[in-house]
């Protein structure tokens, strides 16, 4: 059934908005005035909504974006950054938040709207699927501060696009548009601006039409075998196969196929 909820549901958040419409939460960065720059209470809304949606048997997949037309984020606080020191660098507070996106087990959608930079790149990049509105513009460009992409994006850029684009793009900072990002694999889809959320939405009723087992298994045996070899990678496969193969919904999937209907999986 489809529901809509807004804040209370996911608690206070002062820096989101928040909707839930037919199993999709769709989380907006509310910062329009600073082009939704991520400062330290964007961390804490952001970090709580989605360990309320972890929760939620509701919500089956994430859609994240920004408000207005001119930035996905921008990149973080640069007030704050100012203030950051060695120690802000260890504690690493928003490389582990992007690690719980890259890590969340439900599927994860990117609608890059605008800017997407720095941090917002970063985010994007923690996402499952990345989908960019063709005015999007996505880049690194912390060097020119004298700082790095310290929230993951000197490792998950060059996993994306390649090592050699991956280092010309962080040490020389340059932006790329939403074909170029498309060409080398920063994004999965361009699409009109304004259709961008409803591409999102649908990308996302496409998946979530699929086994929910099957798809928090495939997530968690691709992420995994990105860090091991293709020998590992493929013992991890045939062990997440093997629960597949013994699962009800692997039972009602094959037997849906087969009676021609429609499947209603449990997530079981």
């Amino acid at each position: 059934m489809d529901i809509e909820r807004r804040g209370p549901a996911y608690g206070a958040a002062e820096t989101l908005l928040v909707e839930v419409t037919g199993g999709v939460l769709l989380v907006t960065i509310n910062r329009p005035d600073v082009r939704n720059a991520i400062n330290s209470q964007v961390q804490r809304d952001l970090r709580s909504v989605l360990e309320a949606a972890r929760a939620d048997e509701e919500v089956g997949a994430v859609v994240l974006t920004g408000a207005g037309e001119k930035a996905f984020i921008a990149g973080a606080d640069i007030s704050q950054v100012a203030g950051y020191s060695k120690a802000t660098a260890l504690d690493s507070d928003l490389q582990r938040l992007f690690d719980l996106v890259e890590d969340f087990p439900k599927p994860t959608i990117a609608a890059v709207n605008g800017y997407a930079l720095g941090g917002g790149c970063e985010l994007a990049m923690a996402c499952d699927i990345r989908i960019a509105s063709a005015t999007a513009r996505l880049g690194l460009p912390e060097t020119a501060l004298s700082i790095l992409p310290g929230a993951g994006g000197t490792q998950r850029l060059g996993r994306l696009v390649g090592t050699g684009r991956a280092i010309e793009m962080v040490l020389t900072g340059r932006m790329v548009d939403a074909a170029e990002a498309l060409r080398i694999g920063l994004v999965t889809e361009v699409t009109d601006p304004a259709a961008l959320i409803d591409t999102a939405r649908a990308t996302a009723a496409t998946i979530l039409a699929r086994g929910p087992l099957a798809i928090r298994l495939a997530k968690l045996v691709i992420r995994a075998g990105m860090d091991a070899d293709q020998r590992t990678g493929q013992v991890v496969e045939r062990l997440a196969q093997a629960v597949l193969y013994e699962s009800a919904d692997k039972a009602e999937g094959t037997a849906a196929f087969l009676g021609k209907r429609v499947p209603r999986f449990t997530g079981r």
